[in-house]
């Protein structure tokens, strides 16, 4: 008999089986794949701009470098505040367990037993006695200076007064910096031990906090944190910092950094990326004033055609002829002509009476189907592009590298600054030339691939007045020997002028960049340094300045500020200027890179325009 009772009501229960849970997927926090990838080519800019070299950046300080969102890998955020609330757990049952007050008794007591224990010489009791009163280490180290024999035992006393003063000092500290809550005693081992303790537990905290916020595990010290963790933390927090570097490898490859045993090195690849986000960061506050760089084109004869067109004149270059106008023109042309000869027939002409009714009468229209077949262009059917100059320039850009550009970090701006002025060159003007030189007691060419490892040259004459001079067409005489940290603003100027000088454009200038009168110059063979600045140099100067201007160079200088910076620098750079009818530029380090670049693109609206 089948049973008639009723089903119960569907009641939800706890679901059952197994829940699978996906470690790899946060789907509140998972990052979009759209999401900019950190910065790593800026990082290693940025680190080579400063120290001239690639060869001591790690892992580690490309992970410290760069700032990574901790949502990209999956259980960070867990497993670094379990480790937290673990830190700060144990630390609150340390100070929840011991006290200081013992620790502090003991430590004073020891202090005054080594006081008593210690007879000093004759020549040195009162001085001992007042530094043993104040309690100074520096008066007992000062003290300790003055004894001849070390292994005295009245210098291995003071050793010993100093040593239990320096755990006296860590005592107190330890009891000033944290608030014990407990009763325990300690002694002085153990309050200094516990004092370490805290100190770590403090230090560790620190370094997992800045690891949730940038999942910088790098800096996380595992070795400390494995005497506090347990093995399965420890294991959890290693496989997510091996994640995390595996995924900087990953990136760095992919931007362009090159991984050897030497270190890390910079590819074209990275080059490129470093020097677009270089200039989109300089002309960030551009784009909101306008909507572009440049002015409107300016018409006339010259390479670049416009979509404009205008009738074809006598002279005017066939190269611009606009063939489909042209064409259309004599069509046009054409079309309306048989127009105006069917409209010259008389209204009946065409038609015949046939038994009362109208009918079309026989024409030849072979005249007017042979214009349509053929279209005959004349000189009155051309049409011609207009045309607009592309005016190309031609710039040298002298860096100073001399010694005093070490001052305020100056040599990364300038560096900075030339990076960002390549990059503007090569994607807004890839006609013009750009050279580059490097400027110290000499002057020599720099491709752009050896600007970011340039460094201010090493003062290695510390006298307040220098007078050398140097023959170099003697075989003897090396560079090498030379003190590189003078300035020689001439022999860059003449650098400068003769790879200008063959370039095929009107529109030449140079870049001067300095932070104050030159030191260095040339007599014929002979190299002079002289330091305070020399009227004689600042001559030499003046002479290679005016054969840059006889041939059309402009030089605009840029004048960085330092810190022995006078008015008779000011004084020759506005000089200089003036004597060659270029410009002079008072700016600040930082800003320098906007300034060079704002008035590069300056000059090209005036040539266009």
């Amino acid at each position: 008999m089948p049973d008639t009772t009723p089903n119960p009501p569907f009641e939800p229960t706890a679901p059952g089986g197994l829940v699978h849970t996906y470690l790899a997927y946060d789907p509140k926090h998972f990052p979009s794949p759209l999401a900019p990838p950190p910065n790593l080519a800026g990082a290693a800019f940025e680190h080579m701009l400063a120290f001239g070299s690639m060869s001591e950046f790690t892992d580690e300080q490309i992970a410290n470098a760069i700032h990574l969102d901790p949502s990209m890998f999956s259980r960070m955020g867990p497993s670094l505040d379990s480790l937290m609330a673990m830190l700060r757990e144990r630390r609150a049952k340390i100070l929840a367990t011991h006290e200081t007050e013992a620790a502090k008794k003991q430590a004073r007591s020891q202090v005054r037993e080594q006081k008593s224990q210690i007879e000093p010489p004759r020549e040195h009791k009162d001085e001992f006695r007042r530094a043993a009163d104040r309690e100074q280490i520096r008066d007992l180290e000062r003290l300790w200076d003055k004894q001849k024999d070390e292994q005295s035992e009245f210098s291995l006393g003071i050793l010993n007064l100093m040593e239990r003063l320096g755990e006296q000092y860590q005592i107190d500290a330890l009891a000033s910096k944290y608030d014990f809550t407990g009763r325990t005693p300690m002694d002085v081992p153990k309050a200094l031990e516990i004092k370490e303790e805290l100190e770590t537990i403090d230090r560790l905290l620190d370094q997992l906090k800045t690891a949730a916020q940038n999942a910088q595990l790098a800096v996380i010290d595992m070795e400390a944190l494995s005497e506090f963790a347990q093995d399965g933390e420890m294991e959890n927090l290693n496989a997510l910092q091996q994640q995390v570097q595996d995924y900087l490898r990953e990136e760095a490859a992919r931007q362009g950094l090159e991984q050897s045993s030497r270190g890390y090195s910079l590819s074209p690849q990275a080059y490129r990326l470093f020097q677009r986000k270089l200039l989109a960061e300089i002309f960030s506050e551009l784009e909101a004033a306008r909507s572009g760089r440049h002015r409107g084109p300016i018409a006339g004869e010259g390479p670049v055609e416009l979509q404009r067109t205008k009738p074809y004149e006598f002279g005017d270059p066939v190269a611009g002829l606009d063939i489909v106008q042209s064409i259309a023109n004599a069509a046009s042309r054409a079309t309306d002509l048989v127009g105006a000869e069917t409209k010259s027939v008389p209204e009946n002409q065409g038609l015949e009476t046939n038994a009362g009714t109208l009918a079309p009468k026989t024409t030849d229209f072979s005249k007017q189907r042979s214009v349509a077949r053929s279209i005959s262009v004349t000189i009155d059917d051309l049409e011609i592009h207009r045309t607009r100059n592309s005016p190309r320039c031609a710039t040298a850009v002298l860096l100073d590298m001399s010694g005093s550009m070490r001052q305020g970090a100056q040599y990364v701006n300038c560096k900075r600054m030339a990076l960002a002025l390549d990059g503007l060159i090569r994607t807004e003007y890839p006609g013009d030339f750009l050279a580059f030189f490097e400027m110290y007691t000499l002057a020599k060419r720099r491709p752009v691939n050896e600007l970011p490892a340039l460094m201010p040259k090493p003062v290695t004459i510390f006298q307040s007045q220098v007078r050398l001079r140097a023959d170099l067409s003697n075989p003897d005489v090396s560079e090498l020997r030379l003190p590189q940290h003078f300035t020689n603003i001439q022999h860059a100027l003449r650098l400068a002028r003769q790879t200008l000088a063959v370039q095929d454009t009107p529109n030449r200038q140079v870049i001067l960049i300095t932070d104050g009168l030159p030191t260095a110059h040339f007599e014929g063979p002979h190299l002079y340094m002289l330091y305070p600045p020399d009227p004689q140099t600042e001559e030499a100067t003046m002479r290679e300045a005016m054969l840059c201007a006889r041939e059309g160079i402009t030089i605009n200088i840029f004048l960085l500020p330092n810190w022995n910076q006078s008015h008779e620098d000011v004084q020759f750079a506005q000089r200089l200027a003036e004597t060659t009818r270029g410009r002079v530029f008072f700016t600040g380090g930082k800003d320098l890179d906007r300034f060079v670049l704002w008035d590069y693109v300056s000059q090209r609206r005036k040539i266009i325009g």
